[in-house]
């Protein structure tokens, strides 16, 4: 059943499942959603003032999210047009040629072909290249320090997602988002690694928070840049 309390000025919606535990159990999906899990013989008003007590951490919870939900506003592909590269901005230059190439020069993404229509598809495969040649530069280091936790992710593999930027399956695979190539090597960092501590504590409590913390410490930072700069 869906229910909500108010906590300030903020309204926290949860879905309420009664089942044959001891104790109450919150969960925050993902999608943001709250999940809650209750004994059968529960009142709702102690359920909820349970959930009140617990509202700063949900709320934190669901800020970690926020990260995962790309919102890449609607691009032309057209001369003139700015576009992020490792988080920097540069133009794009497009000229027509018969060579179909795109390549960074100075504060300019200049793509030659022989039709303007294929732009957005040469600069899409540009990224991709730089995606996958990038990211594992950069998590092999990360990589290599989560070891001491004896764990290593089975693969790092890109994939288009419209609400993550990142993601671990229960196998130990990694999947990144390859709009992570428009932002700060930071960002890119702070997504691998919030991947890396899954595979030590595969939710977000808060063992989980200590450990993103001792592994990066201004990770907070990185977040709000990546919510900031591709928002």
């Amino acid at each position: 059943m869906q229910e909500a309390i108010q906590f300030g000025s903020r309204t926290i919606d949860f879905r309420l499942e009664y089942s044959d535990r001891k104790s109450l159990g919150i969960t925050v999906t993902p999608e943001m959603e709250v999940l809650v899990k209750a004994p059968i013989d529960s009142s709702i008003e102690k359920i909820k003032e349970k959930i009140r007590r617990k509202a700063p951490w949900i709320i934190k919870q669901q800020s970690f999210f926020l990260s995962f939900q790309p919102k890449t506003p609607k691009r032309q592909y057209i001369s003139g047009e700015t576009h992020l590269y490792l988080g920097r901005q540069y133009r794009l230059q497009i000229r027509i040629g018969d060579e179909e190439s795109v390549k960074l020069k100075g504060k300019f993404i200049e793509i030659t072909t022989s039709e303007k229509s294929k732009a957005k598809d040469l600069l899409i495969d540009w990224y991709l290249q730089h995606a996958r040649s990038k990211f594992h530069s950069i998590a092999q280091p990360l990589i290599k320090k989560f070891k001491r936790y004896k764990v290593e992710p089975s693969s790092i593999v890109l994939r288009e997602m419209s609400t993550r930027w990142g993601s671990c399956t229960p196998k130990g695979k990694i999947i990144l988002n390859p709009e992570l190539i428009k932002a700060p090597k930071g960002c890119i960092e702070y997504v691998i690694v919030h991947e890396l501590c899954h595979l030590v504590h595969h939710d977000h409590t808060q063992r989980f928070i200590d450990l993103q913390s001792k592994e990066m410490k201004d990770w907070e930072k990185w977040k709000m840049k990546l919510e900031r700069i591709l928002a």
